[in-house]
């Protein structure tokens, strides 16, 4: 099913069930698998954050060569870059944005306003609140839950919520935990299972509930040795 002004670039590949809200974008050779639906309008509570922003969305945009798979939901105002993958049932929420060559893993949730940087890699099953930040060439474990309310819901309308930010490179662990507001530092690595409630430095190995800092990334781990 397609809406109204939508704009199909060449060499599309689409699969079967598919709902295309009006406006969305769809960049040339990207490939829409069965019962995904691309530009979806929120519905959101009155309390929400993401309320004022409900009904002022740009459409939906996808870059070239990006894949959304099956049964995937990916909101209005959003942007895909080029060469992204979208998982099978993953939920991408509105205002969020991903960058070139990253990939999405199943199931996995972006809620409003996530930003995932480029050739960034979000396994299956993870969480990113609201105001998550992921930069680029970071990678983030199956399952990792992220934060952003320390009152979980009790406050008043001025509050802030707070995401977490992954810094360049970073590694987070399958399981984590990263509570409101906390800071990644490049090349910091997460372990398995670690709750981290507070900022951690570059280069840092985080272990532990809380976590705690154990020791330094070596030179050899970094990077631009893998690349």
């Amino acid at each position: 099913m397609l809406g109204h002004d939508v704009q199909l670039g060449a060499g599309i590949e689409l699969g079967g069930n598919i709902v295309i809200h009006s406006g969305t974008i769809v960049g040339d050779g990207c490939e829409i698998q069965d019962g995904a639906i691309l530009g979806k309008s929120p519905r959101v509570s009155p309390r929400s954050s993401s309320r004022a922003h409900a009904h002022a969305l740009h459409p939906l945009a996808i870059g070239s060569r990006s894949v959304v798979c099956a049964g995937a939901v990916v909101y209005a105002g959003v942007r895909i870059e080029d060469d992204v993958i979208v998982g099978d049932q993953a939920q991408v929420r509105e205002l969020s944005s991903i960058g070139s060559g990253s990939v999405i893993g199943r199931a996995t949730a972006l809620e409003n306003s996530v930003t995932v940087g480029a050739r960034v890699r979000i396994q299956s099953n993870c969480y990113l609140a609201a105001n998550t930040v992921v930069e680029d060439d970071a990678f983030v474990g199956p399952g990792v839950v992220t934060t952003n309310d320390d009152t979980m819901a009790r406050h008043g309308p001025d509050y802030e919520l707070r995401g977490a930010r992954v810094g360049r490179a970073s590694r987070v662990g399958g399981g984590a935990v990263l509570t409101p507001g906390v800071v990644l530092g490049e090349e910091a690595f997460i372990a398995a299972g670690a709750v981290v409630c507070a900022d951690v430095p570059a280069r840092a190995v985080m272990m532990g509930v809380p976590a705690r800092h154990v020791r330094d990334i070596p030179p050899e781990d970094l990077l631009e040795m893998w690349r």
